[in-house]
């Protein structure tokens, strides 16, 4: 009896295979056995659960609990998963013999939003045919805000720990995601929309708009028919229509879908986005910016326009690929960034290319920044540095600034450039360096 009690109100069992639903099924409410325990990689399978991992990691204080709790879900600590609209509940096991309850709360979509993707959905049937196929197209993803980002997913957990997340929030968060994996429509439950109700929506609408277009044909006004004799016959063509404005901005990419053996679908929409931009460029003032540069400073600069710090996934790929296509390592591909945004071309050719600069303003830099305290500075070329600081004499007699640890000949680009040097040592140097 004892036995018994404890099995229907205490945490679900942890017996069955990863993914497996209970017998019992609410469209609103789904419960998957506890994942098994697991060795070897961890790694997510679809695009949709990179997502789901990237927006936890990229919104966690810790990456020491992530650790945690990633061999938490590995060691199969997590029981049974519970999805209802908006939260995600299961008990994790932690160093106590009783187990934790740990819940994942997301925000569910709103009736405009889900309009908006249903709409999506139903005007390409390949996108349905690819819902039942437990495949999420990434146009579904950005008619609403399906996928999270960072700080989206909000943890709680009866554990004392105060983390954000906790590792068994974290250890739940790994264990989603590989649900998604095995079935995408977890993540629309999640957002607040069941698998039936989903195909159900999906189903009606597109009955509507199959009997709206069967309206617009049978029935309707004949379509305007002309014959062969009248489409050949010699005629005077009329003058071709003004070319369209030039749109305020560049146009957006469509979404590209993963294939086997077809290229990354991020690297697509980057290179896509990218030409976009410089045929908007050249409409707009007869010039490509970017013609006269070299295949290296052209990934330099790709790399510096591509948003994020290089910590995300997809930052991290391009730059292994950008670096590994022009023969340079991801550590130089990303000093090289630092230069370009901190002053474009001309700043990467101030960390590349050092050169012997004339008499005059590099010659009164020293006894400037002498005046102004900063003493140990030591010329070399057209360098002033110090054991963390240096100063860079650009050719468009411009200082730049860079920073080391000390004695470790490790210059990064550092603030922004100015003419005078104790300006640019004064942004580094909140005190006076000495070397």
């Amino acid at each position: 009896m004892t036995q018994a009690i404890t099995r229907r109100h205490g945490p679900p069992a942890r017996n069955r295979r990863a993914g497996t639903p209970t017998v019992r099924h609410d469209d609103r409410r789904r419960t998957f056995s506890a994942p098994a325990p697991r060795s070897g990689a961890d790694s997510t399978t679809s695009w949709w659960g990179d997502a789901w991992v990237e927006a936890l990691e990229e919104g966690a204080l810790d990456p020491v609990r992530l650790a945690r709790g990633r061999a938490y879900a590995g060691r199969g600590l997590v029981d049974a998963i519970t999805v209802t609209p908006g939260r995600i509940t299961a008990y994790v096991h932690g160093s106590r013999p009783r187990p934790y309850r740990t819940q994942i709360r997301l925000r569910t979509l709103t009736d405009d939003e889900w309009d908006a993707l249903l709409s999506v959905a139903v005007d390409r049937p390949d996108h349905i045919a690819a819902l039942l196929d437990k495949d999420v197209p990434r146009a579904l993803a950005t008619a609403a805000d399906l996928l999270p980002a960072a700080g989206d997913l909000i943890p709680d957990c009866s554990c004392p720990d105060d983390g954000l997340p906790c590792k068994h929030a974290a250890a739940l968060c790994y264990q989603v995601a590989r649900l998604l994996d095995e079935d995408p429509f977890v993540l629309f439950l999640a957002r607040g929309m069941g698998e039936r109700e989903m195909l159900a929506a999906l189903t009606q609408r597109n009955a509507v708009r199959s009997a709206a277009e069967r309206a617009s044909t049978v029935g309707g006004a004949r379509m305007p028919t002309l014959t062969a004799r009248e489409a050949l016959a010699p005629r005077r063509l009329p003058p071709l229509p003004p070319p369209f404005p030039v749109p305020d901005q560049p146009g957006r990419p469509p979404a590209y879908p993963e294939a086997p053996g077809a290229p990354d679908p991020l690297a697509l929409d980057l290179l896509a986005t990218e030409a976009a931009a410089r045929a908007h460029t050249l409409l707009t003032t007869g010039v490509d910016p970017t013609a006269p540069l070299t295949v290296w400073e052209d990934a330099v600069r790709l790399a510096a326009a591509h948003p994020g710090s290089g910590l995300t996934a997809s930052t991290r790929a391009l730059y292994r690929d950008l670096a590994a296509a022009t023969g340079r390592t991801p550590v130089e591909l990303a000093r090289a960034v630092a230069a370009w945004r901190q002053g474009g071309l001309v700043a990467l050719g101030v960390l590349e290319e050092p050169w012997d600069p004339p008499a005059g303003p590099f010659d009164r830099a020293g006894p400037a920044l002498v005046a102004a305290d900063f003493t140990g500075f030591r010329p070399r070329r057209n360098w002033l540095s110090t054991r963390t600081l240096q100063i860079r004499f650009g050719r468009d007699g411009v200082w730049y600034g860079y920073e080391s640890e000390p004695d470790q000949e490790d210059w990064w680009p550092r603030g922004t450039p100015d003419a005078d040097p104790v300006g640019v040592v004064t942004a580094m140097s909140p005190t006076p360096a000495v070397g």
